[in-house]
């Protein structure tokens, strides 16, 4: 009967893993390297001089090898699934030729060797290297690594959940699914599995499982060997299911996987599943929850995550100018709603009257609806909390409590959300600082001197326009000696060593700063530019490289100072900000670094750099 259910499983292991589907899948990473060959050559990345000399010192590391292999100009990529009865990862390399990848795999992985040999299958070949679970499979088109990542759960946590993996990955059960996904980082491999006896070559004879004899499980109540037994007989169980999807990939011809989530005009695009993702992490948190009177029952349903969050893309460009990450986050359409009110806030103008007047060195600015977030709040917990362990009436109950507590109105108002942060300059400053030693007597001697010091000038300034609790909470540093009052200026007692840190009270704009030798009053080309940035974007921050590097490098030596500047004239700016529009439930932060140049695309611009930063 086994035997039948055998030939079940492989025909729907054929069905279902042959076909491309490009939905199952929890993350997908390309590399568009048709799209990056538009922008820069291979070739000179490959053959750059500070690369060249690396590799006269270190021939192993020789990338250029590869390019006789693998078609750079083409798309790469790995995907793999984290949530699948058996996760997996995959990466797909396209490649020139079979005989390439089979004579590295004879000189560089030992193929053919002691370390296993290559299987030739006619239409494809497979190395998988003794004593791992990775094969290496390939035809004339494509190099695919596969491998499945399943895990036999420790008897740590629990005796009884053996059975239950083997369950996992019986015969019995089809696979379902048609990509692939790295192994958990930080899960040891399984030391020495037990070598699979691998099928002759061109052998297309289904696969099938002779049942283990009973006796095989009988060792005498000695749990340490019926672990071995059972994980021996796990990865048999495994290899033999990893041969049958790399027979339902190859024996019809090999389709390269594709991902409707992934964006074919960055040069590397990458997507994840969110709730694949945190449903992955639920298991760190889950075991040793339910070890200690099983709260774990609790927590929030792994499936709820991703009714938070779709999933996140995260796209890399690599142009002339600048160099950029754009970060995307998909939300469900509830949740869309919830952040496009949080993220489209109504800026206080006053809060400009403290902005500098010229750039400063740096800034970020963050505006953020703080009355939306906390009216949204409980039925965000709500959402998260759905759990059958918890009666519907309880989680009401609980935000109702909340929402009973907290005045969302008068509560946003203490911080209404409007929160900026800048860095001017440095100033040097005499403080007193104290000296150990001995004295001739070996006991301890403490003395102070001056010394002086460079500190940063900077200012935080924020809004709340709640009518008395700031006004109060003023005066109650001041009645408790930690501030000195000044009209409507209150300094922070012992911080004299960063030039006096003060706050500064008007009306609704709470202002924290060292200096007030900046502050514009609303005027100047910094504030009437940064309006026009914000009023698009509820983040937007930059960071001058060049004017930074200048200031605080005053007092560094030759050597370091050389390389600051090479590094301050080739690159302008970092800069990052976020939209305050979400398009198709779609919120986007981007990071960009600036060049000053526009030359040559960035990557070479950067090992030019690197090249004249190490050259002696």
């Amino acid at each position: 009967m086994k035997h039948f259910y055998t030939l079940i499983f492989l025909f729907a292991t054929y069905f279902t893993f042959g076909q491309k589907n490009t939905d199952k899948f929890d993350y997908f990473v390309q590399f568009n390297g048709n799209q990056l060959a538009k922008k820069v050559s291979i070739d000179e990345v490959l053959n750059h001089p500070i690369l060249t000399k690396y590799i006269d010192k270190k021939p192993d590391f020789d990338l250029r090898k590869y390019a006789d292999i693998i078609k750079l100009d083409d798309k790469i990529t790995i995907h793999g699934n984290f949530l699948d009865s058996v996760p997996f990862y995959q990466v797909t390399i396209p490649v020139k030729s079979k005989e390439a990848v089979r004579k590295y795999l004879i000189e560089k992985q030992g193929a053919n060797g002691t370390n296993s040999s290559i299987e030739d299958f006619g239409k494809y070949e497979v190395y998988t290297p003794s004593g791992v679970k990775r094969s290496f499979v390939w035809n004339d088109n494509y190099l695919v690594v596969i491998e499945l990542t399943k895990r036999l759960p420790s008897k740590f946590y629990d005796v009884a959940e053996t059975s239950t993996a083997m369950d996992s990955v019986s015969i019995s059960e089809p696979y379902e699914g048609t990509v692939v996904e790295a192994p958990v980082y930080g899960v040891p491999m399984t030391e020495n599995p037990t070598k699979i006896e691998e099928p002759a070559a061109k052998n297309t004879d289904p696969i099938v499982f002779n049942e283990p004899a009973e006796s095989d499980h009988l060792y005498d109540g000695n749990p340490y060997e019926e672990y071995t037994a059972e994980q021996a007989e796990f990865d048999k169980n495994l290899a033999e299911k990893q041969r049958a999807i790399i027979k339902a990939l190859f024996e019809n011809g090999f389709t390269p996987p594709s991902s409707p989530k992934i964006n074919v005009s960055a040069d590397i695009s990458t997507w994840v599943n969110y709730g694949g993702f945190m449903s992955s992490l639920y298991s760190m948190y889950n075991y040793p929850l339910s070890l200690f009177g099983g709260y774990d029952k609790y927590l929030p349903m792994q499936n709820n995550f991703g009714n938070f969050i779709k999933g996140i893309n995260v796209d890399f460009y690599f142009d002339n100018d600048n160099a950029r990450i754009e970060e995307v986050v998909e939300y469900s359409p509830e949740i869309a709603d919830v952040v496009s009110k949080i993220s489209n806030r109504k800026i206080n103008k006053n809060i400009f009257n403290y902005f500098p007047a010229q750039k400063p060195l740096g800034y970020i600015s963050y505006h953020a609806n703080t009355k939306a977030a906390l009216e949204n709040f409980p039925s965000l917990m709500t959402e998260l909390f759905q759990n059958p362990k918890l009666a519907k009436e309880d989680i009401t109950l609980i935000t109702d409590l909340i929402s009973t507590i907290v005045d969302e109105e008068a509560t946003a108002k203490l911080f209404d959300g409007d929160l900026s942060a800048f860095l001017y300059d440095v100033k040097e400053v005499e403080v007193m600082t104290k000296k150990y030693g001995y004295d001739e007597n070996y006991e301890e001697k403490i003395t102070e001197e001056k010394v002086k010091k460079e500190i940063p000038l900077f200012s935080v300034v924020f809004t709340s326009t709640h009518p008395t609790f700031g006004d109060k909470l003023l005066q109650l540093g001041v009645r408790k000696k930690v501030l000195v009052q000044n009209g409507n200026v209150y300094t922070i007692v012992g911080t004299k060593e960063y030039d006096n840190i003060f706050i500064l009270k008007d009306k609704d704009v709470v202002v924290v700063a060292n200096t007030k030798d900046y502050f514009g009053a609303g005027n100047g080309t910094f504030a009437k530019d940064t309006k026009k940035d914000l009023s698009k974007n509820y983040i937007f921050g930059k960071l001058n490289i060049a004017q930074t590097i200048k200031t605080f490098g005053k007092n560094v030596n030759d050597s370091e100072l050389d390389k600051m500047t090479r590094i301050s004239s080739q690159f302008s700016d970092v800069s990052i900000e976020s939209p305050k529009k979400l398009i198709d439930n779609k919120l986007k932060f981007v990071f960009k670094l600036n060049s000053f140049k526009s030359d040559k695309n960035i990557i070479l611009q950067t090992l030019d750099l690197a090249d004249e930063m190490t050259a002696k």
